[in-house]
């Protein structure tokens, strides 16, 4: 079961329109028990479900000065000022002719023209009290301005949750750029690094170093000795060539003179 809080408000006031409709068109209830209904649902009835196919219940009774007032503004108001206003012309019609009739002819006397008086009087009474509570705004307007509003925000929350979408998807690449950026410059350094390897064994190549020199220097040195030591090997191995010699030739020459003798 729907619940309102009281029939002066938005949803009430809307519920009073249908049922207006429902019981005047649908129904065909005359103009008068329609009104006798719709004055009784403002003041104290709290159960209408029999007035309308729906399960509502209004929870809070205005009462019958606040009832009333929201009856004057919603039903009489909005669907019988222009039948009220009517009957006013009307009743000033009847006044004139009233007046008239009874200022050329004695047809008319003067109770029947304040009777006329009192009667048009009280019409101008009723259409002043019902213009008194004249709605300052159309209740559907203000539904519609709702729903607008409703669907306003909700438009804007649902621009928001694009804008927050597209706002972390950003995140999450300018995330992975970054990632990239560390990962090249990484790469970068470390090219940097094997450069500068590089430029030093060049470097080196170039121009050796102190102890690269010392030590080719101490190879040389190596080199000498030894070229030195194999030079005196090779004369020592010419004279011990040339002492056999001597000795084979001297062993020659006895034997000659022994085998002569």
């Amino acid at each position: 079961m729907k619940k309102i809080d009281n029939i002066s408000s938005i949803e009430g006031r809307l519920l009073l329109q249908e049922i207006f409709f429902k019981l005047r068109f649908e129904r065909q209830r005359s103009s008068f028990a329609t009104l006798f209904i719709l004055w009784r649902i403002c003041t104290s009835e709290t159960e209408i479900s029999k007035y309308i196919n729906k399960d509502i219940a209004i929870m809070f009774k205005l009462g019958f000065m606040r009832g009333t007032a929201v009856w004057l503004e919603e039903i009489v108001n909005r669907y019988y000022f222009s039948t009220i206003n009517s009957f006013v012309y009307f009743g000033a019609a009847i006044l004139l002719v009233l007046i008239g009739v009874n200022r050329f002819s004695d047809k008319v006397n003067d109770i029947t023209v304040v009777y006329g008086l009192v009667f048009e009087a009280s019409l101008l009474v009723l259409v002043f009290i019902v213009m008194l509570f004249t709605p300052n705004e159309d209740v559907s307007n203000l539904k519609n301005n709702d729903n607008e509003n409703e669907i306003f925000e909700r438009e804007l929350l649902d621009d928001i949750g694009e804008i927050s979408r597209d706002f972390a998807l950003t995140s999450a690449q300018l995330e992975k750029i970054t990632d990239h950026l560390i990962t090249v410059a990484g790469r970068q350094n470390e090219l940097m690094n094997i450069f500068s390897e590089i430029a030093k064994t060049n470097a080196d190549a170039t121009n050796p170093n102190p102890k690269m020199l010392e030590i080719m220097a101490k190879t040389n040195e190596t080199l000498i000795e030894f070229k030195d030591n194999i030079t005196e090997l090779t004369k020592t191995t010419n004279q011990l060539k040339q002492e056999e010699i001597q000795i084979i030739v001297r062993k020659e020459i006895e034997k000659f003179f022994t085998d002569r003798i």
